[in-house]
């Protein structure tokens, strides 16, 4: 008997209940709001927000006991790589109508942090965010952050800026990492902060997608120590490990879910449009090209759900989250590019989705760590076997 593996079927549910609702009330109200567009009309996302919590699909990566699904890793990559499969799925999948869930490592908070900060974004009324990447650089954090944050009293004062800050510019609240101890390299300590308060400036950063990053400058910032996360000088396993790395595996889902939604597009087009009085899918040319990204696209849900997989059994996962987040990256920009050339001039206007999936296909190499960056870590790896790296 030849043995296969197949989605358990609860699983396969939900991935078909999440693919139904985008086909049914995304993909449809996207024909009805400008191209570019992040939000949808505010009586569209209570009545879809409704309904999903309704259908169970609210939060799936929380915790059951914050008011989440509970899902595994693993059970979200599947479904994210249906969810992202519309026009502004890759950075507003499902326009945040299956819930918006606070940074992971709030969970990690004391019970003050996760009523304050955490419980209150999984219910939609506060956006939260994390901040990292500094001017002087990103991917390197152990040595790049120098933001740095002194005692005064019972309070901390932070001083100094983070660049590229995804949903900064909307949210309400934010961990950010700064340097305790300027003696020790992962002398980091993370803390939370809000967007109003006194010290602290949020500024737009324009760049080839609608949802745009900003830049924070920290002015003595006064935060109080309640409002450090976890230990002090303890930030570096947070940063490194719990949100990082493990960041990479979903977001690797995203990337292979809108392959998938260019490369539907592009079998499609190709039986219907004719050229010299044949289809083109009868064209070689055009049948290499969806050979191609098949492929890669095969590749790559493995890879993705093999880094999920061993997140949920509580192994190594970091090289292959970088594995999954390299090819991932790389097949998302090849499927896309191909898809745009089998639609020709049409693949280039904004009547499809394809031309702002090619934009945000490109941040993709850098976002959550360079492609470079990523085979740093795997090469590493590769020679020194579950060593210690610096």
């Amino acid at each position: 008997m030849t043995e296969r593996y197949e989605l358990p079927e609860e699983l396969r549910l939900t991935r078909n209940l999440v693919s139904d609702f985008n086909k049914n009330e995304i993909i449809p109200l996207e024909q009805e709001i400008p191209h570019d567009s992040i939000t949808i009309p505010e009586n569209d996302f209570s009545r879809l927000s409704q309904k999903t919590k309704e259908m169970g699909l609210w939060c799936l990566a929380v915790p059951e006991k914050h008011g989440g699904a509970g899902l595994s890793l693993f059970a979200n990559a599947v479904i994210a790589e249906e969810m992202v499969q519309h026009a502004a799925g890759l950075y507003c999948p499902a326009y945040g109508t299956m819930g918006d869930a606070p940074p992971e490592i709030i969970w990690a908070g004391d019970e003050y942090q996760i009523k304050k900060y955490g419980l209150p974004t999984v219910e939609h009324k506060l956006k939260g965010w994390f901040a990292i990447t500094e001017p002087s650089g990103g991917s390197d954090p152990a040595r790049a952050i120098q933001t740095h944050a002194k005692r005064d009293g019972d309070d901390w004062i932070i001083n100094g800026s983070k660049l590229f800050i995804s949903g900064s510019p909307w949210g309400n609240w934010g961990i950010v990492f700064a340097r305790t101890d300027p003696e020790s390299r992962r002398g980091i300590t993370a803390f939370i902060v809000e967007n109003d308060w006194p010290g602290l400036t949020v500024e737009p950063v324009p760049v080839m997608r609608a949802y745009y990053p900003g830049q924070l400058f920290f002015d003595d910032l006064r935060v109080p120590s309640e409002n450090v996360l976890g230990e002090v000088d303890g930030g570096w396993d947070l940063l490194a490990n719990k949100l990082l790395a493990r960041a990479r595996i979903p977001y690797s889902a995203s990337n292979l879910g809108v392959a998938v939604a260019a490369h539907k597009m592009a079998v499609e087009y190709s039986k219907t449009r004719e050229t010299f009085g044949a289809p083109l899918a009868s064209r070689q040319a055009i049948q290499w090209m969806l050979v191609d990204s098949e492929i890669e696209i095969r590749a790559c849900r493995w890879l993705v759900w093999e880094a999920a997989w061993q997140f949920d059994n509580g192994e190594d996962f970091r090289q292959a989250a970088s594995v999954a987040k390299v090819h991932s990256a790389e097949t998302l920009g090849n499927v896309v590019d191909r898809a745009i050339q089998v639609h020709g001039g049409m693949g280039v206007t904004e009547w499809l989705p394809l031309e702002r999936w090619y934009r945000e296909a490109r941040i993709r190499r850098i976002g959550e760590g360079p492609t470079e960056v990523q085979k740093m870590v795997i090469a590493r790896e590769i020679l020194n076997p579950g060593g210690v790296h610096a």
